[in-house]
């Protein structure tokens, strides 16, 4: 019993002194960071309705969205601002990963959480260089997502593969679902700073926007099992074709709107997140 009450306070205090090694200015740069993917996700979104509503827009992923902004005036300084921030929210990533400000711990659990943190910032570094990359008149839309399957598939066990991933994926979609309806991320809002008001409406825009992002997540998987089965790379679709294929369905344009509009929310969630997240142990 003693030796067990030790080890949690050693935990306790490694865990504060992973928070105190987190320096101020690191953890507004991720506060920035949070801001930026909310950005991204709220142009998606607006994109997306516009489509929906037939006023000029299409349906777009982070590249799609991307370079719509380097074609308004300002926009490439825009993508830049986007840029850092989206490296500040990398770096917020690998602090969870590497330094464990929240406490996770090595249980299977907490090595399978901070593995999905190092992953997310894997992603998120990818977006950075890609505004970064439109930005200097560099970058390109979306035709490698095919390259990348096709390639992947040549190699052995390849096709096994791409239809994992597309379970993981599915399987992310749904605890996104899941988390968003149980309003389980309300858990890492700092409360006490909130107003009853904010934390009424942040709970329901977190809801609506964690569902639609479940939904659309969940769409790729699913094509990304397609693409195993029939080993056609030519199935595989990223965030844009998943809501294209939403747009193609009998009443589509009521659905994807109603997409577009969460993806928007999820993105406003995004700024909220960045305002009233504890940015280390809680």
């Amino acid at each position: 019993m003693f030796d067990t009450v030790t080890a949690k306070a050693k935990t306790n205090q490694k865990a504060r002194q992973a928070q105190n090694d987190v320096k101020p200015w690191i953890r507004w740069f991720g506060r920035f960071g949070y801001f930026a993917k909310g950005s991204v996700y709220i142009l998606i979104g607006l994109l997306s309705m516009m489509a929906a509503a037939g006023v000029g827009g299409k349906t777009a992923d982070s590249s799609g969205a991307f370079s719509s902004v380097a074609s308004k005036p300002f926009g490439e300084v825009l993508l830049w601002i986007v840029a850092v921030g989206l490296v500040g929210y990398v770096c917020w990533r690998m602090i969870q990963t590497f330094w464990d400000p929240e406490n996770k711990g090595t249980s299977m659990k907490g090595i399978f959480t901070r593995l999905g943190y190092f992953i997310s910032g894997v992603v998120y570094g990818g977006l950075a260089l890609k505004a970064s990359k439109i930005a200097m008149h560099a970058g390109s839309s979306g035709g490698s997502k095919q390259t990348w399957t096709a390639k992947l598939m040549s190699q052995p066990f390849g096709v096994w593969i791409i239809g994992i991933l597309g379970a993981s994926i599915i399987s992310f979609g749904l605890k996104q679902m899941v988390n968003g309806y149980k309003e389980k991320f309300a858990k890492k809002f700092k409360t006490s700073e909130m107003s009853s008001k904010e934390l009424r409406i942040g709970k329901k825009i977190g809801k609506l926007g964690l569902i639609a992002r479940g939904i659309t997540f969940a769409i790729i998987g699913y094509f990304l099992i397609q693409t195993a089965l029939t080993a056609d790379s030519n199935k595989v679709v990223g965030l844009d074709g998943a809501l294209a294929k939403i747009a193609q369905q009998p009443f589509g344009q009521i659905m994807l709107g109603a997409v577009a509009i969460g993806l928007f929310l999820y993105g406003v969630f995004q700024l909220l997140k960045g305002k009233n997240r504890h940015m280390g142990l809680y």
